[in-house]
């Protein structure tokens, strides 16, 4: 009976003692939430209400204006728009086929190996890097800042970001579905763009959304690309005007009304990328 006794209790023990340490646990965690999710609602609720301050017609229909006089973001919005616009449209291409060559060709081969050693490094370096490598390959050698050396920079960030998504999803196509293919006598570029393709589908969609989301916010590599113009222009051969960009000079200039517009943009910016981000999760949940 003693043994037993003594038994029930060092389990009685053992029992509360990890109740104690289950609680700490749990409240550590909730704590460590609770602290993230303090400074994460008090952004967006000073973004929203400094940044709803700022928002106008004439935001979005005029020109950013000199110091102390009434203007818009309309220029900055468009140029935003065309650079990001054209990215997407240059990077997904190459991101998708390059994803697909590394899920269903370059599984064991040395040029996938080192493909996917170099997408790694494009996906942990700095978006300042790619600024600076664009500025010293185009810019510097045409002598001139321009909208085209702009969308290059931004196309390089979504490529990387493309290829991994592309070759993540279609690696959780189920190979039951190749084989039942490839046992009817079906070509490998059929299977891979009639099935394969087409189950991912969502998963690389919502990859291509979340890439886009990235780079409508990069101001570095624009800095160094396409700089800003403070006039209506849509020659990407020349500077041309960006949002983030915008927002950046604006926000440092002791001017009432730039800082009005600058708060104006990064509500701008944060409405687009949170609908993008919330597109994309609800895309990739009902996949």
């Amino acid at each position: 009976m003693s043994t037993a006794a003594s038994l029930d209790a060092m389990r009685r023990k053992r029992h509360a003692s990890r109740k104690r340490v289950n609680a700490i646990a749990l409240t550590l965690s909730l704590g460590a939430m609770a602290f993230g999710l303090v400074w994460l609602v008090w952004i967006l609720l000073e973004t929203v209400r400094l940044g709803m301050g700022g928002l106008a017609l004439a935001t979005f229909t005029e020109m950013t204006p000199p110091p102390m006089e009434d203007g818009g973001l309309a220029n900055a919005i468009m140029g935003s728009l065309m650079m990001v616009g054209l990215a997407t449209l240059i990077g997904t291409p190459v991101g998708v086929m390059a994803g697909v060559y590394l899920a269903e060709y370059g599984q064991k081969g040395w040029l996938g190996s080192v493909t996917r050693f170099i997408n790694d490094i494009l996906l942990s370096a700095p978006s300042i890097v790619v600024g600076l490598f664009i500025y010293s390959a185009v810019v510097a050698r045409a002598k001139s800042f321009s909208g085209w050396a702009g969308v290059l920079a931004l196309a390089l960030i979504v490529v990387p970001v493309v290829i991994r998504t592309t070759e993540n999803m279609l690696s959780l196509v189920p190979s039951a579905l190749r084989e039942a293919a490839y046992a009817l006598g079906t070509p490998k570029w059929r299977v891979i763009s009639s099935i394969t393709l087409k189950s991912a589908r969502t998963g690389v969609v919502t990859g291509i959304l979340l890439a886009v989301a990235r780079i409508s916010g990069e101001t570095a590599p624009l800095l160094f690309t396409a700089l800003s113009n403070q006039f209506w222009s849509a020659d990407l051969s020349q500077p041309m005007a960006s949002l983030p960009v915008t927002i950046f000079k604006f926000a440092m200039s002791p001017y009432e009304n730039w800082q009005k517009l600058a708060w104006a943009g990064v509500f701008i910016i944060t409405v687009g990328v949170l609908a993008l981000n919330i597109v994309a999760r609800t895309m990739f949940r009902q996949r």
